[in-house]
């Protein structure tokens, strides 16, 4: 009767709950342990570039911390649901609600239309994460002018509840209407106000308050048509109005560099938050500036190298990945080419020493205690430069099995992103050439084998086929041949 009980008694499910994380809070700027709205799923929004010009070296280092971010959160055993906005119309110099828009200003520089510019940057964008590991299987890419209609509903939401006002040059929002404007940061109204990105406009009602919708300017390139007149958006509304349509009201985390803070999101809160009465991001988090010498790296101030710069001296673009890893991503990082190849002769040592613990583990991997520590340093507020530390003193001792050693290179590698794990018969790693979301896929196909979970092999296994490679398993591990040109 043992089939009886199995058909109608009460089947115990087992919950997958994942590892604990925790992350700085910049709304707080308290360490607190992460929870996911919904369990097991995380919804992440990433502030994406402005594609006029090609991102520097500063701005990259954004998209490797939030892929960090990612990645740790996707290891710990939640799927990442993401998004990076493409901004190709309403950012002005300067950042401000005055000015021209960057768009008009990249489309005068090269002699041609903002969508044109828009293309040729975005394309660009997209190779430069790829380059750098950078994993975008989950990650949708929406530009600013596809959500003119979502943006355009936000304001007049804003405007029917008494949150925004409208003057000759467009609609504003009524910073003083919303409580607690400029919370996030530790920042407050007054600060506010003597901000550098705040611009002074004839009746605003105050000096914080910011425009929802410009009024369209004889120069204007990109114009569309609203309650208010012909115009364009601003820029801050841009990501309020894609969050909202593509991860929803209430998201889990929000990332961007430090130099958004004060403004940029905290316009984005107050007009999120006005228009839903909810709360729009739990975890807000920042990294610090990459600087030059004593100066942070900008366009404004014409010290920026982009990663052409990098390859054209001779480096990967994982060495500048290695480099951001080596500080901790709340702390400012100073750059300079010899930084950069320090960083590209201790990757180059680590892919070295991967290949040799690949040979003698067999790629059999074991548990170590030196696999706890590092777990806890990466879950611990992406303690990166700690984790490292364990990595390479675990890859010298001999206290470690090469099993265990191998264990914590594979899981490293899902960590970092950094191409450690040798993916060919002989050995060698995969070359320069196979894209990044390839070598990501194939490296978390040899976590999910190594954990016997053949289902998810498999899936990853088709996905790399899709992606024009196809992976043999032999005998010293996986081999990676191209099948289409």
């Amino acid at each position: 009767m043992q089939w009886l009980a199995r058909l109608f008694g009460k089947r115990k499910e087992t919950v997958h709950r994942p590892a604990p994380v925790f992350f700085i809070n910049t709304l707080s700027n308290n360490k607190e342990l992460f929870i996911a709205q919904r369990l097991g799923v995380v919804t992440m929004y990433s502030c994406g570039p402005t594609v006029y010009s090609r991102a520097h070296i500063g701005n990259l280092r954004s998209y490797v911390f939030s892929d960090t971010v990612a990645r740790v959160l996707s290891a710990a055993g939640y799927r990442v649901r993401r998004v990076i906005n493409i901004t190709d119309v309403g950012h002005l110099v300067g950042d401000g609600d005055r000015g021209e828009d960057k768009m008009n200003l990249g489309a005068k520089r090269e002699h041609t239309t903002p969508e044109m510019i828009a293309d040729r940057y975005t394309k660009v964008f997209l190779e430069d994460l790829a380059d750098l590991h950078i994993d975008t299987d989950d990650i949708r890419f929406p530009r600013a002018t596809e959500y003119i209609k979502e943006q355009i509903a936000l304001a007049k939401t804003l405007e029917e509840k008494g949150f925004a006002y409208q003057l000759s040059d467009g609609l504003y929002f009524d910073t003083g209407k919303f409580q607690n404007y400029g919370r996030l940061g530790g920042l407050h109204t007054a600060k506010l106000e003597a901000g550098s990105r705040v611009s002074v406009v004839k009746g605003k009602r105050h000096p914080s308050d910011f425009v929802l919708w410009r009024t369209a300017k004889a120069n204007d390139l990109q114009q569309w048509d609203s309650p208010w007149g012909r115009g364009n958006p601003g820029w801050h509304i841009e990501c309020s109005a894609m969050v909202r349509s593509l991860l929803g009201q209430e998201i889990d985390i929000h990332t961007g560099g430090e130099d958004h803070i004060m403004t940029h999101h905290n316009n984005e809160i107050a007009q999120s938050e006005a228009a839903s009465g909810r709360t729009f991001v739990h975890y807000w988090m920042h990294n610090a500036f990459l600087n030059m010498g004593n100066e942070k790296v900008s366009k404004s101030l014409g010290n920026v190298f982009d990663l052409s710069d990098v390859t054209a001296k001779g480096f990967r673009p994982l060495a500048l990945r290695y480099f951001y890893l080596q500080a901790h991503y709340r702390t400012p990082l100073s750059f300079s080419w010899d930084a950069l190849a320090g960083a590209a002769s201790a990757l180059e040592r680590l892919q070295k020493n991967a290949k040799v613990v690949a040979e003698e583990s067999k790629r059999v991997r074991a548990p170590s205690e030196a696999l706890g520590r590092f777990l806890v340093a990466v879950r611990d507020d992406l303690a990166t430069p700690q984790a490292l530390g364990i990595l390479w003193d675990s890859l010298k001792s001999e206290e470690y099995t090469p099993e265990e050693k191998w264990g914590l290179l594979l899981e490293a590698d899902a960590h970092f992103g950094l191409a450690l794990i040798p993916t060919s018969s002989t050995g060698a790693t995969v070359k320069d050439d196979v894209p990044g979301k390839v070598r990501n896929l194939l490296s978390r196909r040899e976590l999910a084998r190594t954990a016997k979970d053949f289902i998810l092999a498999d899936r990853l296994r088709n996905e790399i086929e899709n992606s024009g490679y196809h992976v043999d398993d032999g005998p010293d591990g996986p081999v990676l041949t191209r099948t289409t040109l």
